[in-house]
């Protein structure tokens, strides 16, 4: 922020924090009453007592057994924020300040990061899958907190949590600890809460919404009868998906974040029928069988076991389903093939070239392509733990392209004109798709549809100059869109998109 801003920057700060003060009297002492303040009370109260302590969120021994309402918690994000690493440069000032009102709190010279509850590989440095421990530590810790949140809470009692991480194996790690703790998720609600303007998620696939989970205590005779099977529950969890993912998107939820909210409900459902296993054996992973540490836990592998993945997997291929159809997939006679389906989702899931090679898998997975082979070095490359997709001119650069009929993947056929319209002509490009008979072809236009769709759109369009890689993307979207206006402008509608450039116009 610009800190010195008259009205702005320190003033706003203060101002905030004031107000903050204010609804926290409000709370403790009703009968003093705040102009502005939402809660407003009714008549004279007595002061609400409050107890705040300091201490391990897995020893909560000051709380007696079955005592509490509810918790409320906000819990540390797997690896997103390592937050004793960060709170140092406060901590050495706060010592100064509120460590003369309470010294017991700042007897470290630093902050406590042995005992954080983070994935954080720093921890295990040295040692081998540093990354793998990372995660364990994180799973058992959060477990051992929500088993003495499980003990506090009275029988009717809830927990709401709220969590935000765009990686499953974060979501895997805190579902099975919730569960193993003897919970069950019984509502999920996603929240914008991230300012589509923050430095810290601008151009990049970051998620702009948190999931509010609400929790209750598992009836203790609940799973006494026996062992349910994934290959009955996924089914409804797919449906529990299907019910609510149109609700989602109306109420403005969209890109990483529609897969994200779908995560509620599958979870949702998936905690009731707990416990669970296979009827029939799943076949090892590749990515285990080439022991890479692509899961949060190196155990033996048990081909019967079923995990909170299973049930965000089956999420993100309903999303899968449900996003093609409303780009323009439900109108089409034929199936979009795997690997131009990956490359539109992926672009409408993170919108941004660079996203996380581990979601990246996630999606080839739901997509039907293998990534390493079908994917890397064909559409794109890794680049470190991110996978970058290649506009039409990076891979005619690598001899990526592959036949110009799209026999492959109509993606081929799609950048090979792109590529054509970019260093020739569009005439050009229009002459080469006549010859092979594409513009004719429904496939061609259902692929050149769903690409529009998803695609930056270019200056051309626009009238605003993109950087770096999306600049590269939306040189094939001005291509491709004018393409259409030359040759398919009564076949493939224009890109609904536009639309929005037109309003803002």
């Amino acid at each position: 922020m610009a800190p010195l801003v008259a009205g702005l920057g320190y003033d706003w700060v203060i101002g905030q924090v004031g107000k903050c003060i204010e609804e926290l009297v409000a709370l403790v002492h009703p009968g003093t009453a705040v102009a502005g303040l939402l809660l407003r009370p009714t008549s004279p109260a007595v002061p609400t007592p409050v107890t705040i302590t300091c201490g391990s969120g897995d020893a909560l021994d000051h709380i007696s057994e079955a005592s509490v309402d509810a918790v409320v918690m906000d819990p540390p994000y797997y690896d997103n924020v390592m937050y004793a690493e960060l709170s140092d440069f406060f901590y050495v000032w706060l010592k100064r300040t509120a460590g003369q009102v309470v010294p017991e709190l700042f007897t470290r010279r630093l902050t406590d990061k042995e005992n954080e509850a983070v994935a954080n590989p720093a921890k295990f440095a040295g040692q081998r899958g540093a990354k793998a421990l990372a995660g364990r530590d994180y799973q058992e810790r959060m477990a051992r907190i929500f088993a003495e949140c499980r003990r506090v809470l009275k029988p009717n009692g809830i927990m709401t949590l709220m969590f935000t991480h765009k990686a499953t194996g974060a979501w895997d790690a805190l579902t099975k600890g919730l569960i193993e703790a003897g919970f069950i998720i019984t509502a999920s609600w996603p929240v914008n809460t991230e300012a589509e303007g923050s430095l810290h998620i601008k151009n990049k696939s970051a998620a702009n919404s948190t999931i509010f989970l609400a929790c209750r205590p598992r009836d203790a005779a609940a799973g006494q009868g026996g062992t349910s099977y994934w290959e009955d529950v996924e089914p409804l969890v797919a449906a529990a998906v299907r019910r609510r993912v149109a609700e989602f998107q109306n109420s403005g939820i969209g890109g990483v974040d529609l897969y994200l909210a779908s995560f509620g409900p599958a979870l949702e459902e998936f905690s009731r029928h707990w416990p669970l296993r296979r009827g029939t054996p799943r076949a090892k992973p590749e990515a285990q069988r080439r022991q890479r540490q692509t899961t949060l836990l190196q155990e033996e592998y048990d081909p019967y076991a079923v995990t909170p993945e299973d049930a965000l997997d089956a999420a993100r291929r309903e999303v899968k389903r449900w996003r093609l159809d409303q780009l323009g997939q439900k109108q089409a006679k034929g199936e979009l093939d795997p690997l131009t389906s990956f490359f539109v989702l992926a672009w409408d899931s993170f919108r941004a070239p660079v996203f996380p090679y581990d979601e990246a898998l996630r999606l080839a997975r739901a997509v039907g392509v293998d990534l390493d082979t079908q994917v890397v070095g064909v559409l794109g490359e890794k680049a470190g733990s991110d996978l970058c997709l290649w506009d039409s001119a990076r891979r005619a650069a690598k001899s990526a392209l592959g036949a110009p009929d799209g026999s492959r993947a109509m993606l081929d056929a799609l950048h090979h004109a792109a590529h054509a319209a970019r260093i020739k002509t569009l005439a050009a490009a229009k002459e080469e798709l006549d010859t092979r008979g594409l513009l004719a072809e429904p496939a061609f236009r259902q692929a050149l549809q769903l690409v529009l769709e998803v695609l930056p759109v270019g200056r051309d369009f626009s009238g605003v100059a993109l950087d770096g890689d999306l600049a590269a993307a939306s040189g094939d979207f001005d291509a491709l869109e004018n393409l259409r206006r030359l040759a398919l402008v009564g076949q493939v509608p224009e890109p609904k998109q536009l639309a929005l450039w037109a309003d803002a116009a």
